[in-house]
């Protein structure tokens, strides 16, 4: 399979605070990897410097072998092919459903109207948000609106979707609605990197799965070896803390 994404080397300090340390990991062309930790591991930093919404301090992110650290790439069109789905949703509340998924096409892709409306027609369907297009995101429960949010980033058609904890925010009757949908998604054979505390989804979803602590990858393999028969002894605390809960 073809790497669409290497990070190589990446570190990000806020101030004194050294949050992500020497970073080095790739993800192949319908790979999906769940990167789990505790929470100020710098699990959602990482996500946000590979989207740009942070300038990494030092490394570099290469998207198919180009490197897009610095001034020189265009974020909006990048984000548009690493397309990201966030805890908190992040949808226009003035806009209708419809509209959260038309305006990012019109306005980074410079798709016609028309077109735009008919694709993200396609994603709401995907989705289950159909019958929801005019309601606004005040109108909706938050599995609603993160379904919103998954179709809005399929319709700018991204090659990967990176998932900063998608179902942290949601009630628990609301979590397997959000799942279904990234699993059915997985199945289709998108790209896709996920922040999660659902050990669940990892196990059964994922081709990879990366453990961090204090900013630094202690491990990562397939599921089977990292989630059951873990080599170190930090990913063994945390495994055997979590799933105690």
């Amino acid at each position: 399979m073809s790497k669409i994404l290497q990070v190589r080397h990446l570190s990000k300090t806020f101030g004194t605070n050294v949050v992500l340390r020497d970073i080095d990991f790739e993800v192949s062309q319908g790979d999906v990897t769940s990167i789990i930790g505790a929470s100020g591991s710098g699990k959602s930093t990482l996500l946000r410097c590979i989207n740009l919404l942070e300038e990494p301090t030092s490394g570099n992110i290469l998207f198919h072998g180009k490197d897009v650290v610095g001034s020189r790439t265009d974020a909006a069109a990048y984000r548009a092919k690493v397309g990201m789905v966030f805890q908190s949703f992040n949808l226009f509340n003035n806009m209708s459903v419809l509209d959260n998924c038309v305006i990012g096409q019109t306005k980074v892709l410079k798709i016609g109207k028309e077109e735009a409306h008919r694709r993200a027609m396609e994603f709401l369907e995907k989705v289950g948000m159909a019958p929801y297009i005019n309601a606004k995101p005040r109108q909706l429960s938050g599995g609603q609106k993160q379904r919103v949010a998954i179709a809005r980033a399929l319709a700018m058609q991204p090659e990967i979707l990176l998932f900063d904890e998608p179902t942290s925010a949601l009630d628990p009757e609301m979590v397997g609605e959000v799942l279904d949908v990234m699993k059915s998604l997985a199945k289709e054979g998108m790209t896709m990197l996920v922040v999660t505390h659902e050990m669940d989804f990892a196990k059964e979803v994922s081709h990879k799965v990366v453990f961090m602590k204090d900013g630094v990858i202690v491990e990562s393999g397939p599921p089977s070896q990292v989630l059951t028969d873990p080599e170190r002894q930090e990913t063994r605390e945390f495994l055997s803390r979590y799933m105690s809960r």
